[in-house]
Formats: C-alpha cells, sequence, structure tokens
C-alpha cells in the first residue's frame, strides 16, 4: 500500500511540474478555478471583476463581488481526472464581505500493479477543499481578505487532511484603474498524514499588478508567483497577460507562463526541445448584470490540454 501511496502522489505532483512543487501534497490547490484568471496565464491576482471565482486567487478581491452571487466551475484535466467547485458569496455591509467555496478533484480511475508488475485491478483518488472566506475595506483602496480551508485526500481507501490559509491584500486606483496585490497561499499543514510521514502543502507567496492602458480597451497583467522558492531562473517566475475589453460585457484574453513553458518541456528523438504550447493560455467571457460565463482554454499536463470554465448567477 505504501507503495501505492507513493506513485499516486507522483501522479497528483504532476498537476505543478516543478521539482520542489513535487515534494508537496494537495498540488490541485495549484490550478485555477477562475477561467479569467486562467486566460490571463494561469495565476492573476489583481482582477477587479464582479467574479466570485477570483476569490480562489485573492480572498481580497470579494469585496468586489455582487450580493447573493452563486459560482459553479468545472474544469478538465488529464485523461480521466476532473476538477469542479462551487461557491455563495453575501455582501454584511459595504466594507464586509464573507463566502464559502468547495472543490473536488477527481484523479478517476487508476490502475494498481504489484512489484512485479502483477495487474491488481484498478483504485481511486479524490481531493476536497472546503473553504471560507471574509474580505474587508481597511481604507478607501486598500482591502484585506482571508481564506481557512479544510483539505482532505482519499487514495484507495487511506486518507489525510489539511489546514490551511491563505492571506490577501488589494490596492485598487478607480481613477487610474490600477490594482496591486499580494498574496500568501496554503499556509498551514496536514493534520494527518497517509502514513508516519507529515508532508508538506504547497505554499506560494505572489505579487501581481493589473494596469488599464489610458485611451484604449486593454488592460495589461503581471503576476510574480512562487516568490517563496529563488532556485530557479527569475524570468520563470512571471505569468503575464493581456485583456481586450470589447465594451462593458465582452472581453477576451490571453496569457503566458514563462515557469510553465519552461517546465513542461519535453526532448524529441532528435533531441530538440519544446513546451508544445504550455504557458501558453486563451479566453473569454460573457459579463452580464445578473448572469456571467467565462471560459479559458491551457495546458497545465504533458498529456492533454484542459477546458476551464465558469457561471456565475446573482440572486
Amino acid at each position: 500500500m505504501r507503495r501505492k501511496i507513493i506513485m499516486t502522489l507522483a501522479l497528483m505532483s504532476a498537476v505543478a511540474m516543478e521539482a520542489q512543487e513535487s515534494q508537496t501534497v494537495y498540488n490541485f490547490l495549484r490550478l485555477p478555478v477562475s477561467a479569467h484568471a486562467a486566460a490571463l496565464g494561469g495565476d492573476n491576482i489583481t482582477l477587479i471583476e464582479d467574479d466570485p471565482s477570483l476569490m480562489w486567487s485573492n480572498p481580497a478581491l470579494i469585496s468586489s463581488v455582487s450580493d447573493k452571487s452563486i459560482n459553479l466551475n468545472f474544469m478538465t484535466y488529464m485523461q480521466g481526472a476532473m476538477t469542479a467547485s462551487a461557491s455563495f458569496t453575501k455582501i454584511i455591509n459595504e466594507k464586509a464581505t464573507w463566502a464559502a467555496s468547495a472543490q473536488y478533484m477527481n484523479y478517476g480511475s487508476i490502475k494498481e500493479t504489484s512489484a512485479d508488475n502483477e495487474d491488481l485491478g484498478t483504485f481511486s483518488a479524490n481531493e476536497i477543499a472546503v473553504t471560507g472566506y471574509f474580505s474587508y475595506t481597511l481604507f478607501d483602496r486598500l482591502a484585506g481578505g482571508v481564506a481557512a480551508k479544510f483539505i482532505t485526500s482519499s487514495i484507495a481507501g487511506y486518507t489525510s487532511m489539511a489546514v490551511g490559509v491563505d492571506l490577501g491584500l488589494n490596492y485598487y486606483n478607480e481613477n487610474s484603474e490600477l490594482s496591486a496585490s499580494f498574496v500568501m497561499k496554503n499556509l498551514g499543514g496536514q493534520v494527518k498524514a497517509y502514513n508516519d510521514d507529515f508532508e508538506k502543502i504547497p505554499l506560494d507567496i505572489q505579487l501581481g499588478v493589473t494596469k488599464r492602458l489610458k485611451g484604449a480597451p486593454f488592460r495589461v497583467s503581471a503576476t510574480m508567483v512562487d516568490l517563496n522558492h529563488w532556485n530557479y531562473k527569475f524570468f520563470n517566475h512571471f505569468v503575464v497577460g493581456l485583456d481586450a475589453l470589447l465594451g462593458e460585457q465582452f472581453y477576451v484574453a490571453a496569457g503566458y507562463s514563462f515557469r510553465r513553458a519552461y517546465d513542461m518541456k519535453i526532448s524529441d528523438s532528435n533531441g530538440s526541445e519544446s513546451a508544445h504550447m504550455a504557458g501558453l493560455t486563451l479566453g473569454a467571457g460573457l459579463q452580464l448584470n445578473k448572469f456571467k460565463v467565462n471560459l479559458a482554454w491551457g495546458k497545465y499536463h504533458v498529456s492533454s490540454y484542459s477546458i476551464l470554465g465558469n457561471v456565475t448567477f446573482s440572486l
């Protein structure tokens, strides 16, 4: 069973390809939930939109979300694997907002073999995160947010549990349409291990900025990720994105993650390396008063592309 757990954790760590990330568990927490953020490279902590799914990126951003918003999300991943989530947002007063969410990751049916490569059938693996959020406007242009999450994972009947906290700050100047954020994600650790070995959860410190270009329907974003690790190239910390705002209700977006492109490079038979479009993301969204839909395309694993969709209703 120990061998089975180790092999499955290796599969789960494929959610994040970097070497230091493979030393953590619950790496599904690194996958984007917001299709808009996904379209801008997969990591964005600074978008100011009426979009509840952005709170997975930065809990401070729920201060911009409409009252009584219901948000549903779905993402295809590797063959047989998928993730889905849902949230509800409620405004307390003009400064405070709370929300709750649940996220589910299913890795499908996994083949089980013995040490001698004997076929022993299949088993399942899944992970769940349940999170509560609170955001408060600290000053005129500064909002803070906190997200407290309970995480559980199950592999063939073996389980682990963890608790984590996200902390976020967002500065937004409406006049210049400049947004800047700082986020610390997944502070915490396991409270129950699969066996006797307690493992780390994927801590990620991020810094980002988004700016609407003056006199133009474009908005540019840059996010630095994984600032708690500096053992690889500086440039590979960056995720960049561009929105084209086609009126008040529709946008198209594109992004690029330098780190994902670097980590997913593979060599062909001639020794040439290619990222096979990993790192590139595309998306679009329709933003109506009571109904919003966002779609994004990206490659988060070497074996397949992913489609991410969000639907939001305001009651």
